[in-house]
């Protein structure tokens, strides 16, 4: 393993409320391209938004505090996370179909 492999983490994240609709998938894929960021958030079909993203903690934790805080139109009741190993197969930030 290299040294920036070593340096990255892989956060995923689960925001309820009302997160669909409102341009939170973009708000999320805006925030992570300008830290740098890859990975993919999508639509559940519960009603919430999931994100995966792979970079070094600092910046995921700057991602996590953006969701928190989501685009203006949201309405967030719940964000949850766990921290992960990364896998490195991510090579930019995309908007993934619903699941």
């Amino acid at each position: 393993m290299t040294e920036h492999q070593e340096s990255q983490s892989r956060l995923h994240i689960w925001v309820s409320g009302r997160v669909q609709g409102v341009g939170f998938r973009m708000f999320a894929y805006g925030a992570a391209n300008r830290l740098n960021l890859v990975g993919w958030a999508r639509n559940r079909f519960n009603g919430d938004v999931e994100i995966v993203a792979e970079g070094p903690p600092d910046k995921l934790v700057t991602l996590l505090s953006e969701v928190r805080l989501g685009p203006p139109a949201s309405v967030i009741t719940e964000v949850k996370f766990v921290w992960e190993e990364p896998n490195g197969k991510f090579n930019r930030f995309d908007l993934s179909a619903s699941l």
